[in-house]
């Protein structure tokens, strides 16, 4: 099988084209080879990218975690199979469709964008201590399960050491969630650190968290509605704006795809 490297402004990916996940091979395991960092290709997921109609546009996606697990959603799985789906087939824009539901995606020279929906937003889930600091997370349900923490600096957080602790929180059980930690950074400006659920680890780069922490802090009335860029632990900033005909519960977020190499897998 031929393969793709390629990351999502940090979050990266092995992408397989053409290749259904319910077919014999065992994904979550194959999923678990290719991501190991050491003994594999290494990336945070494996993605299987399929084309389903060419008029509209349409892809299945699929993306398994570096543990195995499936990702219900994964806005940088979702760009680089955009971006993928420009060079194999020369779309500019298309519907994705991972886990039951279709995204929009928009390809253009230097940047690849899709569009994310945001459900329940839960102000004050949960609190810890971080640094001594009573802390709360406010839970965003973006297409998959995120929290979000406001903090003055996120370079003095210990990202994975809480991450996991919330990760694990049993008023989170039984799925737990993806820990954000984000801090205002300038006018309509965010820095962030994402602790990844399935990664177990932090993560460079989260589109779906950075869709979180937007919603989170425009309603805690720090940004206001419109573009916010978010730089990550990558210095490959994302930016997540409202969707023009549905502001209040779809946005897109874009950035950077880089196609890092292609291989054949033994």
């Amino acid at each position: 099988m031929r393969f793709r490297k390629i990351h999502g402004a940090g979050n990266d990916f092995v992408l397989l084209s053409g290749h259904e996940p319910d077919d014999d091979t065992d994904w979550p395991k194959e999923a678990e080879r290719l991501c190991a960092r050491r003994t594999g290709v290494g990336a945070d997921g494996l993605v299987l990218s399929r084309l389903v109609s060419e008029d509209p546009a349409v892809l299945d996606v699929a993306c398994f975690n570096a543990d195995g697990s499936i990702a219900t959603m994964c806005g940088n799985a979702l760009r680089c199979s955009a971006w993928a789906a420009r060079r194999d087939h020369g779309f500019q824009q298309m519907g994705l469709r991972m886990a039951g539901v279709v995204h929009e995606a928009v390809v253009s020279d230097d940047s690849v964008w899709v569009t994310v929906e945001v459900s329940e937003i839960l102000p004050r889930r949960l609190q810890t201590v971080i640094n001594g600091r009573p802390t709360w997370f406010d839970s965003a349900h973006t297409g998959t399960e995120h929290v979000v923490a406001i903090v003055g600096n996120v370079d003095a957080i210990d990202a994975v050491v809480v991450g996991r602790i919330i990760r694990h929180h049993p008023d989170l059980a039984p799925l737990g969630t993806n820990v954000n930690f984000v801090q205002s950074a300038g006018h309509q400006v965010l820095k962030i650190r994402t602790y990844e659920r399935g990664v177990e680890a932090e993560t460079l780069s989260c589109g779906s968290g950075a869709v979180a922490a937007v919603v989170v802090v425009t309603l805690r009335g720090l940004v206001a509605r419109r573009a916010v860029t978010v730089h990550n632990r990558a210095g490959q900033p994302l930016t997540v704006r409202p969707h023009d005909a549905r502001p209040n519960r779809t946005q897109w977020v874009g950035g950077p795809v880089t196609h890092t190499f292609e291989g054949v897998l033994a």
